[in-house]
């Protein structure tokens, strides 16, 4: 399919064909039983290639927006594009803009490559309108692209609580380069908090995120089981964002009463190299918990200019892992320095640090 002008989605809800949950959700994302389709959707698929001249798909979605505020809608709302149990897919040089809920969702995808589009959404009361969500997706790129959006701006997923368990497929080695973001409600770039699947092998590199909530977010809970790991992130450009990076273990949303609070997820062997901001607020916050410590992470070669003259900068808690050469601001008491030829300089004796609590990040 080729764009050259635009497509616009209907705001009237009873033109929308209705869809079963997805099966690695169990639920539909906002209420109970079936969710709306999408205005581009397609199943088992192969060889999709969705272009054009920056031609734009409008999901008209400020009527949607008001009406799942006043919870006047009985099921949940649809993507602008979804994709599902798909493979070979090319989707470039267009702008999808003003989605009902997430706007660029491929699920249980392989060999995906995204690359010259621009999402867009207004930076406030646009709910849920993430820009690219790959979710249980394998072998993908998302390239040369801008996000400005009213919720995160790419969130990879794979599937919530006993549901994404049960489903059993990871999103695993994704690619993102090149990608400028801007998100005042949520985050640049997020892995969860629905990661049931796991998630494993992301590299982002060359990332910008300007006037910001959060640059980097990994978010999750007891009761997800699955695995963030083997996450990169490299040249990461954080330009008036309140918190740069934060690790989250209590994200405690849930489809229902059937989820197992014991099953908890693992988060590691994550590394940081190359990280440059100005005006911001907290660079790092991770907060492990007893249940869920966060393991292995690396900081290395960071420079990022603060606003907030706080004692404790990075505020850790139950993380362990290493700094690696110098890094501004200091790091927290958790981390193992290392010399730039990797000799141990300090050993951390401690995987807890009181923090300073800041409320307005939840």
């Amino acid at each position: 399919m080729k764009l050259r002008q635009a497509l616009l989605c209907s705001h009237d809800e009873n033109h929308w064909p209705l869809m079963p949950p997805l099966p690695s959700y169990g639920y539909g994302r906002e209420c109970p039983g079936p969710r709306y389709g999408s205005l581009i959707h397609g199943q088992h698929l192969k060889d999709v290639v969705i272009t054009g001249h920056n031609g734009t798909i409008n999901g008209q979605g400020q009527t949607w927006w008001i009406k799942y505020r006043k919870k006047l809608l009985n099921h949940t709302r649809g993507p602008l594009v979804q994709l599902m149990w798909s493979r070979d897919i090319q989707i470039s040089d267009i702008t999808l803009r003003d989605s009902p809920f997430w706007t660029l969702h491929p699920y249980d995808c392989q060999n995906i490559t995204i690359r010259n589009i621009t999402i867009l959404a207004p930076q406030s009361d646009a709910p849920n309108t993430d820009g690219i969500d790959p979710d249980s997706c394998v072998n993908m790129v998302i390239e040369n692209s801008y996000i400005s959006v009213g919720d995160d701006g790419i969130a990879i997923k794979s599937g919530w609580d006993q549901y994404g368990i049960a489903y059993a497929r990871p999103s695993t080695n994704i690619l993102i380069r090149n990608v400028t973001v801007r998100s005042m409600i949520s985050a640049g770039v997020s892995i969860g908090s629905e990661m049931s699947g796991g998630v494993s092998n992301v590299t982002v590199e060359n990332l910008i995120v300007w006037n910001s909530k959060r640059g980097i977010r990994i978010k999750t809970s007891a009761g997800r089981g699955g695995y963030v790991r083997q996450i990169s992130y490299q040249n990461l450009t954080l330009d008036n964002v309140r918190v740069g990076i934060v690790m989250k273990t209590d994200y405690n949303e849930h489809p229902d009463e059937g989820y197992n609070p014991n099953a908890l997820p693992f988060i590691g062997d994550i590394s940081f190299n190359g990280i440059r901001g100005q005006g911001v607020r907290i660079p790092v916050r991770i907060y492990g918990s007893q249940e869920i410590p966060v393991r292995n992470v690396t900081f290395q070669d960071m420079l990022v200019g603060i606003t907030y003259k706080k004692k404790r900068i990075f505020q850790c808690s139950f993380v362990q892992g290493r700094v690696i050469g110098k890094i501004f601001p200091k790091p927290c008491e958790n981390l193992d320095l290392y010399d730039e030829e990797g000799r141990l300089i300090k050993q951390s004796t401690s995987q807890n640090t009181s923090t300073d609590t800041i409320d307005y990040d939840s």
